[in-house]
């Protein structure tokens, strides 16, 4: 299995903190940033021969320098997907699409956003997706707040776990249950994203919008995180946060 880190977009909502910083280089304890913490927890899963980081050109030289102080147990590759400016940037289904067709990956793919961190770990939601194969499956979260849930991808579940629904940021969310950035895409549906990525009509932003696709040709699974936290680091308040009970764990664990 091959997995793919999303760390290609710009963060300019953390301006000025992220002008000249990618977003999951950006520390939180004093001896790991975001990513640090997402490559630990996915090198547990069983499987994984190879992390693809995929960057754009303004940061590819910070995550180089990042990944030569990493030893893993597997192969780390960082991508630069040519894009300079929050403009041009390729959007997350287009950085998966590059990462899959660069690296030429016909395997069980994951996927992670490298601003969402864990503190649980994947573990059971891999358990969870291995036991859905062949169709693929994401991670879904329970924020307790449809005031909130305007800004994410809204999920519906069955009792079994099959999604039967995906809004991206609607107006009236139908509940608090929201898409994170975690994904397990077997080898076997890699076929229906080379359809995505061929059909000029569709949208390569958010992973959303490839989600809702594939429900129409295949079942797509997700899994209730339903212990720990969940973190998409999009602002300030998100980052400081993140910050403080990671560092707070810590001390604990003392």
């Amino acid at each position: 299995m091959k997995a793919i880190i999303l760390a290609a977009g710009y963060a300019t909502r953390l301006y000025p903190l992220t002008l000249n910083m990618p977003k999951p280089l950006l520390r939180v304890t004093p001896d790991k940033t975001v990513i640090d913490f997402i490559v630990d927890d996915l090198i547990t899963v069983a499987g994984l021969d190879e992390i693809v980081v995929v960057t754009n050109h303004k940061f590819y030289s910070d995550f180089l320098k990042w990944a030569g102080r990493r030893k893993l147990p597997c192969r780390l590759s960082i991508l630069d997907d040519g894009t300079r400016t929050n403009i041009d940037r390729l959007g997350a289904v287009g950085d998966i699409i590059y990462a899959v067709t660069k690296k030429k990956i016909d395997s069980d793919l994951a996927v992670v956003g490298g601003d969402n961190l864990f503190d649980r770990g994947f573990k059971k939601f891999f358990d969870f997706a291995f036991a859905r194969q062949p169709y693929a499956s994401l991670g879904v979260f329970d924020i307790k707040s449809k005031k909130e849930a305007v800004n994410f991808g809204v999920v519906s579940i069955t009792p079994r776990g099959r999604v039967i629904s995906f809004e991206e940021k609607p107006a009236h969310p139908r509940s608090s249950c929201v898409a994170t950035c975690l994904y397990y895409f077997p080898r076997q549906t890699l076929k229906f994203l080379h359809r995505y990525a061929a059909d000029p009509r569709t949208v390569k932003d958010a992973p959303g919008n490839y989600i809702r696709w594939l429900m129409q040709k295949d079942r797509v699974y997700g899994f209730a995180l339903k212990k720990g936290h969940w973190h998409d680091i999009g602002h300030f308040d998100s980052y400081k946060e993140v910050v403080n009970q990671f560092t707070n764990k810590k001390q604990r664990g003392k």
